[in-house]
């Protein structure tokens, strides 16, 4: 199984991002589930990537080259592939993948779950979707999505194709279970 992990090119201000990141790398690995994320080596991207290495796991990056310009890419994957652009580089992870994460995160990992979220509206993939709620990180954006479905903008279903828990453990067997 393959898992894709959205999260920050920022460690965010508290510990507790990275510590979390470094948690569900080892998690990742432990359970013999690639990662695949972002392919920087900065913020809690960095964190997971070489907490999944450190532990034995597989880890593939998918970076635009613009990032590679900028040195970020990180050097120690199992794979990594440079692609031309953003829309590039979520079209690539999301076949990659069997299933995706979201982490504490800025802009860039909201625009990843979103849009893997409406694809799974439109029906483009019928793959799982988490969010790892760290610390209630998340609890703003659960209120806006029930305010949009109790508003008609989001059908109560589709809020259904997300799990949303603080524990990695209970949305990764969430996952398991829904392949079966």
């Amino acid at each position: 199984m393959r898992v894709c992990v959205f999260c920050g090119s920022q460690p965010g201000r508290r510990p507790l991002y990275a510590s979390a990141a470094a948690d569900l790398g080892r998690l990742l690995a432990k359970r013999g589930i690639t990662l695949v994320y972002g392919g920087a080596s900065v913020g809690t991207m960095g964190v997971i990537a070489d907490a999944a290495l450190e532990a034995g796991g597989e880890v593939i990056g998918v970076i635009p080259v613009s990032m590679m310009d900028r040195e970020l890419a990180h050097e120690g994957l199992t794979e990594l592939h440079v692609v031309g652009s953003m829309h590039e580089r979520k079209a690539l992870m999301a076949e990659l993948s069997d299933g995706f994460l979201a982490m504490p995160g800025g802009a860039g990992t909201l625009d990843e779950l979103f849009e893997i979220w409406t694809w799974a509206q439109i029906g483009i993939h019928s793959k799982p979707i988490g969010i790892v709620d760290i610390d209630g990180f998340y609890q703003p954006l659960v209120r806006m999505v029930e305010h949009m479905v109790a508003e008609g903008f989001i059908r109560s279903g589709y809020r259904e194709f997300i799990t949303v828990d603080p524990d990695p453990v209970k949305i990764l067997d969430t996952f398991a279970n829904s392949a079966t």
